[in-house]
């Protein structure tokens, strides 16, 4: 236990095989896990939710198919918590519908063109992961049954998304890092999730707090 009373797992396997035990006892409790994966940008989240799902064999919703329509957007959206984020389309959508057992068909929204992108289905399945920042905002968070939360420290969040984004880095450090971190600080997203995930060294650190 750390000093926080917090169960500090410092193995890698370790945590990830906590994860997986409170999966297996979801599964055989209630049939089913939701799972969600929130955090800060270029901290590692998509990748997450790749190796996870594809260990479970489960569906991934990603927060970025649901963004806001600008029309639709508080002419100050970016001083809003989440003021970007169309979440109780997310809730009557996908997580709603899942949690009843029920097939999902949902249209994802083409950011860059503004639009939305023709109707998907998400088949049924026990297991689906949400991921992406915002998808612990407490309009959402009580669907879930896991709740991680991914960080990593700023130098190496900056030094990952100028790699990642190239010139577009500059929206990220003056508009979408800070937006983050408002909701965040906001909301207690780190302190009210599950396990924290620290990426900063390239071997992923697990702290389960509940």
């Amino acid at each position: 236990m750390s000093s926080t009373g917090k169960q500090d797992t410092r193995s890698p396997n370790e945590g990830r095989d906590i994860f997986f035990e409170k999966v297996r006892a979801l599964l055989r409790k209630k049939g089913r896990a939701f799972i969600s994966i929130d955090g800060r940008c270029g901290s590692g989240k998509t990748s997450l939710a790749g190796t996870l799902a594809n260990v479970l064999n489960s569906d991934t919703v990603h927060m970025d198919d649901y963004y806001m329509p600008f029309r639709d957007r508080d002419p100050e959206w970016r001083s809003i918590p989440a003021g970007n984020m169309d979440l109780m389309r997310l809730r009557t959508e996908i997580l709603e519908p899942f949690a009843r057992g029920d097939k999902t068909v949902y249209r994802a929204y083409d950011c860059p063109n503004d639009r939305m992108k023709y109707e998907m289905v998400l088949p049924l399945s026990e297991i689906l992961i949400v991921e992406g920042s915002y998808s612990q905002h407490p309009l959402l968070r009580d669907m879930y049954d896991i709740k991680l939360f991914v960080t990593a420290d700023r130098t190496v969040q900056e030094q990952r998304l100028k790699k990642r984004e190239g010139d577009h880095f500059k929206a990220f450090s003056e508009i979408w890092i800070p937006m983050e971190e408002l909701y965040f600080k906001a909301f207690g997203t780190e302190d009210a999730s599950d396990c924290r995930i620290d990426t900063s060294s390239g071997t992923d650190v697990w702290e389960w707090q509940k």
